[in-house]
């Protein structure tokens, strides 16, 4: 009987061993879900991926001596297909972090699935101020930049510069609506007066009914509430139109990534006033990174989503290790608990899962004003953060402790 019980303990103590090993032989497994062929993908795309990958290898390739694997796929821009994909990465995969997620509607889908699951979303490539508003999570941050951000930035500052009319070309799902109303929402406070909007389909060719209803509106401002693909051919056609270069009307891209500048090229583009959280030749150690990002992406210049998922890969794996374990709950509450400091991020996460960091108000340059490969912005204004982010006595979040 004695003999049997030691065999049996020392069964039992043989395969926790085996366990333990297997474990610490499974990667710590990180997925970049965005778009690879659509309208977002030079913002994101594999971009993204060399980002993360950059990261992985800046940090040294694994984490509680486990080793660090990169996945990526593409969900099309559709809510259902980037929800399942993250729900059989995370059950069948193993999938322990979800990256980028550019397209509102597909963050706010694929949150809800990292919210009854053990895996975190870091959310880089999305806009909706909503991911760290209603839609908040204890297993979700949101990095890069937020509707709120940008109206902040943009909205007020063309009112003060006269432009106290505006007229709404916004993409017609959860992102174009939420940076209609931030936008709509300052521009009012400021003193200015929202007088129509048109909405637009996903991935549109044709801007021209949008911009001739704008174009009878009288509006000083013309405000674009799309992005990528949109906000270059509604650009483009705006010009065709005369929109943008008269006294009268002018044309704000209110999300105007530096891809979409150097798409679009400074004679189309010039003028045009954006608001970014990053662009590449801000300092001496964005200049660095981007110099080996172009070596990664083909000589295609960085967008603030690739710079947010290499800080947002870097974050979460120093915040496994200081917590000691992968577990989505305590991974996010270290991530809140750790600074951020990386070559574009120096900031916190605040407890609605929210980056705080300045935003920056650029304008686009002329021709002749460009010195260099890339020169395309000058810096006007930086709005600091406890500015550009909503006020956590405004929030709707359910974290967030009454004020």
């Amino acid at each position: 009987m004695r003999r049997n019980i030691i065999a049996a303990i020392a069964l039992l103590l043989w395969g926790a061993g085996l366990t333990a090993s297997a474990v610490a032989q499974q990667p710590v497994k990180l997925g970049v879900l965005n778009d690879q062929t659509g309208l977002y993908a030079d913002l994101t795309g594999m971009g993204s991926v060399h980002a993360a990958r950059m990261a992985v290898e800046d940090y040294g390739g694994k984490v509680l001596g486990r080793p660090i694997e990169v996945i990526f796929a593409d969900h099309q821009n559709k809510p259902d297909i980037g929800a399942n994909i993250a729900r059989q990465w995370i059950e069948t995969e193993g999938v322990n972090l979800i990256l980028d997620i550019p397209n509102s509607a597909v963050g706010l889908a694929v949150r809800e699935v990292t919210r009854t699951h053990d895996a975190v979303d870091i959310n880089t490539g999305a806009a909706t101020s909503d991911l760290s508003g209603k839609a908040c999570s204890p297993h979700g941050v949101h990095w890069s930049f937020d509707t709120y951000g940008l109206a902040a930035t943009i909205g007020q500052a063309l009112v003060k510069q006269g432009g106290d009319t505006w007229f709404f070309i916004t993409a017609d799902y959860a992102f174009g609506h939420a940076l209609e109303r931030d936008t709509s929402a300052f521009v009012t406070a400021a003193g200015g007066k929202v007088v129509g909007a048109a909405r637009h389909p996903l991935n549109t060719a044709d801007f021209s009914s949008f911009l001739l209803q704008a174009q009878a509106s009288k509006a000083k401002i013309v405000a674009l509430s799309n992005a990528g693909g949109d906000t270059i051919n509604a650009i483009k056609q705006a010009g065709e139109f005369g929109l943008g270069r008269s006294s009268d009307q002018r044309v704000a891209a209110l999300l105007l990534q530096f891809p979409d500048t150097h798409a679009l090229g400074l004679e189309a583009a010039q003028g045009l006033t954006a608001s970014e959280t990053f662009f590449w030749d801000l300092d001496d150690a964005t200049r660095a990174w981007t110099k080996r990002f172009l070596a990664r992406n083909g000589g295609k210049p960085p967008s603030m989503i690739h710079a947010g998922t290499y800080g947002a890969t870097l974050h979460y794996l120093k915040a496994v290790a200081a917590a000691g374990t992968t577990d989505a709950t305590k991974v996010v509450a270290k991530m809140k608990e750790l600074p951020i400091d990386d070559f574009y991020t120096k900031g916190t996460v605040r407890e609605d899962g929210r980056v705080m960091r300045p935003y920056y108000l650029l304008q686009v340059k002329k021709p002749s004003e460009s010195r260099y490969p890339f020169d395309y912005l000058k810096l006007l204004a930086t709005v600091p953060a406890e500015k550009a982010a909503r006020p956590l006595s405004e929030s709707d979040c359910p974290m967030v402790k009454p004020r």
